[in-house]
């Protein structure tokens, strides 16, 4: 190939990696909005309603956090603890950890005066993990304004379909036998007549 003609060749190449790039960078977000806008249109699929219904929730929850000092999994332990006192495998069977990333969320919580650990009366050689005074007070805090902030998220559901849906929903985490985390979750169990399992 000539130099001119590897000239022009190169130039080309060049042209058509602009015209690439405008395509991604302009053209796909706005058929990926399109294709959005279209799929919401229609019924949602269970799969898609779990999984952003998931994200939903855990978002919130994670702003709430936040605006508290906490992480979502500090939030998390300090709302299992406001129960009672937990041993450390019992805490990463609830909360889904394993015991080195548990150890290590109880010691960044307890450095805040969040948490302490104490001896266990029925095992000797075993500890477990209470709220202190400081920590059930912003336990007592966080977990009211999170409820709140997640019982917002039905407000533009009627009243028979916010009944639907938690009777729904509390058939899916039971079928799944999900360990309690939030205390209202044994209130709300009184309040439908349902009977949520608090042995995690």
């Amino acid at each position: 190939m000539t130099r001119t003609g590897y000239a022009l060749a190169k130039r080309c190449n060049r042209t058509a990696c602009i015209r690439k790039w405008f395509m991604v960078r302009t053209l796909w977000p706005i058929r990926y909005a399109v294709g959005v806008a279209k799929h919401d249109e229609g019924q949602m699929g269970i799969v898609s309603a779990l999984v952003r219904s998931s994200f939903l929730v855990d978002s919130v929850y994670a702003r709430a956090a936040r605006e508290y000092g906490l992480t979502s999994q500090q939030g998390q332990l300090l709302c299992v603890l406001m129960g009672q006192p937990y041993g450390m495998g019992e805490l990463s069977s609830v909360l889904g950890l394993a015991k080195s990333s548990l150890s290590g969320l109880v010691d960044r919580t307890e450095s805040n005066g969040l948490v302490r650990r104490e001896a266990d009366p029925q095992d000797s050689r075993a500890v477990r993990v209470a709220l202190t005074g400081r920590g059930a007070r912003l336990a007592d805090r966080f977990y009211t304004d999170a409820c709140r902030r997640i019982q917002e998220l039905s407000t533009g559901l009627g009243d028979d379909e916010r009944d639907t849906l938690a009777h729904l929903l509390g058939r899916l985490v039971l079928d799944n036998k999900v360990p309690v985390v939030f205390v209202g979750d044994r209130t709300d169990a009184t309040q439908d007549g349902s009977e949520l399992d608090t042995t995690a």
